[in-house]
């Protein structure tokens, strides 16, 4: 049995959306912990395994997995029967894992940056800008619905988040917008 340790309203909120997307409840048991939160509320649970104390963090025997990315690709691989992943030797299998790896290493970190309004020529010149990742999404789905064509994906829900998450704090194009209301659909309601 796998263990997933997660606090309500968090990132990990997006892996248990993916857990009972991909249909394995009865595969990971969900342990809730506290975290310490922005408002100042919270604070490190010492039932929580993660060594800076966050979530999501999943456990899976002796092996210790953390960041989103890695949980989901891990998942993925591991219950690839549930479609949401893109198996090796998969041809979309290198488009999958770089979305996965650019939301960590850049839809992430502008989207926060641009919330809290900080610019910094080196910011943009490493992590570029909003109007960069809209336009990299819009690229992505002007001609199909996902960003890996007619089916969403685990790289659909992960890089969909933060335009959930942060609603009208993180402004989209329209096509941007509509992609995603199709997320959304497609995620199970609460």
């Amino acid at each position: 049995m796998l263990t997933l340790f997660h606090a309500p309203m968090s990132r990990s909120n997006s892996i248990v959306t993916l857990i009972e997307m991909m249909g394995i409840q009865d595969q990971v048991q969900i342990t809730e912990v506290t975290i310490p939160r922005q408002d100042g509320s919270g604070g490190i649970d010492p039932a929580n395994p993660h060594p800076e104390g966050k979530v999501p963090y999943l456990i899976a025997g002796d092996d210790h997995i953390r960041e989103r990315g890695a949980i989901i690709t891990y998942l993925t691989d591991r219950f690839p029967e549930s479609g949401l992943g893109r198996p090796v030797g998969d041809p979309q299998r290198g488009a999958y894992l770089s979305w996965l790896f650019y939301y960590q290493g850049v839809l992430e970190p502008v989207a926060l940056l641009h919330f809290l309004r900080i610019e910094h020529p080196v910011l943009q010149d490493t992590f570029r800008d909003h109007d960069t990742i809209l336009k990299r999404i819009e690229e992505a789905v002007t001609d199909s619905p996902f960003l890996l064509g007619q089916r969403f994906s685990a790289a659909d829900l992960l890089c969909a988040s933060p335009f959930i998450f942060f609603g009208d704090g993180m402004p989209a194009t329209p096509a941007v917008q509509a992609w995603v209301a199709r997320c959304t659909e497609a995620m199970p309601k609460p």
